[in-house]
């Protein structure tokens, strides 16, 4: 259809993609396909339904800066609310006629005679001028190899693929890992009528304490009848969460003393409330305050002191038929067992199979280190955006800012490209290359290096993460240079 309204395929009908087809749609693009490999959208809010699966970023901040939401339930709503506030979206918005579902993609690539995308699914190929992956960083569950697992009579599974035709009442589970997703499982599980829960730690988890608090009816109306509450909320809380990732990243005098006032309240709510010596010392990390993400909770602690919560800190050696056996030779028989392990935070568009420019793999780009030029642009894959690629501010920041942030970014491109002043939208490997040496000369002076065993970081123990601060993150993604791209002004 020409640059003006070029074919355009998104990938991933998540909080992402569908900010994507709304802003693109805006710009005046209508020719959008949105592959989504499930059946409705949502993302992780389709995908995480585990009980207790909830927002740890206040509601008025985790909603797109253009449409608040009065109607939230509570500071830091379910899922499930969630999950319905994106469906209302895509219907409030116009954006559910670009979507199609159960579509699965299994390939992309480039041709570089006719300059575009071929995307394969399960169901067909689309061509595509303009290519977005929009499959979010957490897509796909890290299941460690356990040994002998497959023996296990009972019911496993991952928190991300919860099987509720499992009962759970009155069962003996374990749960593998106390990290943010665990934190929000175990209470709902010591909680139910006759369980008993053990929980097979490997890294204790430092917590900062925010209590959940349901909205009155009239709040929400004035919240309706003066949005400007709901903004002032998201600005708070992007101020604080800001605050928080200088403390962890900044090297100033304040940061430093921020970070320390913030360990501090760690390890006074760890002494406050948990009152057995014994448990306490296992529940106390070893490394820097921030090293591995914080996990906001107000009920894990109380939970895990429960009689029927039991903490294990001896290492897995192998599941059985009956249960799991540790190294100290103790066998925990259990009916069901739970993995909150995780998931692989370097899959990104993967397993997909992906060639650019000259049949250049992903692989074959990624064989030496997975980087991005700002997180979202790979040298050889003309016309593609990698959004929340490797160093985007993740962490406790609005996954919904940063994506804004990236797409704002990525649109101004766009209108280059449409303009003819762009023949393709492409960085150059001198440009990712100086980005990656910036990035990894930076992370050496974060907490984030300090020791410890984090997803923040790579096997080199390079950041994924952004190792600066928000505002500087803002700033550096407010406009392009375009020095860092091929072929400016060099027409069709």
């Amino acid at each position: 259809m020409g640059r003006d309204n070029p074919g355009v395929v998104i990938i991933g009908a998540g909080m992402t993609g569908i900010l994507l087809a709304i802003k693109l749609q805006e710009a005046g693009i209508t020719d959008i396909t949105v592959l989504e490999k499930k059946e409705s959208i949502g993302g992780t809010w389709r995908e995480n339904t585990y009980p207790g699966v909830a927002c740890d970023v206040p509601s008025h901040a985790y909603t797109y800066s253009f449409a608040p939401n009065p109607d939230w339930s509570s500071h830091f709503p379910a899922g499930a609310e969630i999950h319905q506030y994106f469906k209302d979206i895509i219907e409030r918005f116009d954006v559910a006629k670009f979507i199609r579902y159960n579509e699965p993609v299994t390939a992309c690539a480039y041709d570089d005679a006719t300059r575009r995308w071929t995307v394969t699914t399960e169901r067909g190929d689309y061509e595509a001028d303009l290519l977005f992956s929009a499959t979010g960083i957490l897509h796909q569950p890290k299941i460690p190899g356990f040994p002998g697992r497959d023996t296990f009579t009972g019911h496993c599974f991952h928190t991300a693929r919860w099987d509720h035709s499992v009962a759970l009442a009155g069962k003996r589970i374990g749960i593998i890992g106390t990290g943010s997703t665990a934190c929000q499982v175990i209470p709902e599980l010591v909680a139910m009528p006759g369980t008993d829960v053990t929980v097979f730690q490997r890294t204790p988890q430092w917590t900062a304490y925010m209590e959940d608090r349901p909205f009155a009816d009239w709040e929400k109306a004035r919240f309706a009848r003066q949005p400007w509450r709901m903004q002032l909320i998201r600005w708070l809380s992007s101020f604080v969460y800001s605050r928080g990732t200088a403390a962890l990243a900044g090297d100033g005098v304040f940061d430093r003393l921020t970070h320390r006032l913030m360990a501090w309240n760690a390890r006074k709510l760890l002494r406050d409330a948990v009152t057995d010596p014994a448990l306490r010392e296992k529940l106390t990390p070893d490394y820097q305050f921030g090293c591995k993400r914080v996990v906001i909770t107000s009920r894990f602690y109380d939970a895990i002191q429960q009689p029927n919560a039991h903490l294990v800190t001896e290492g897995i050696e192998r599941f059985e038929p009956s249960g799991i056996r540790t190294q100290d030779g103790t066998l925990h028989e259990l009916d069901i067992v739970v993995l909150a392990t995780g998931f692989d935070p370097t899959a990104f568009m993967r397993p997909m199979a992906f060639r650019g420019s000259g049949g250049l793999s992903i692989e074959q780009a990624w064989e030496k280190k997975i980087t991005a030029y700002r997180s979202m642009f790979l040298p050889g894959f003309p016309n593609f955006f990698l959004m929340l690629g490797p160093n985007s501010p993740i962490g406790n920041q609005s996954v919904i800012e940063i994506s804004e942030t990236q797409t704002r970014f990525a649109l101004q491109l766009v209108d280059e490209w449409r303009a003819g002043r762009l023949d393709r939208i492409e960085c150059t490997p001198a440009a990712v290359a100086r980005w990656a040496a910036m990035i990894r000369e930076k992370v050496q002076h974060t907490v984030w290096a300090s020791g410890c065993d984090s997803w923040y970081l790579d096997a080199d123990g390079d950041a994924l993460t952004w190792p600066f601060t928000w505002n500087k993150w803002v700033a550096m993604m407010a406009a392009p240079d375009f020095s860092d791209f091929v072929a400016r002004d060099a027409g069709d």
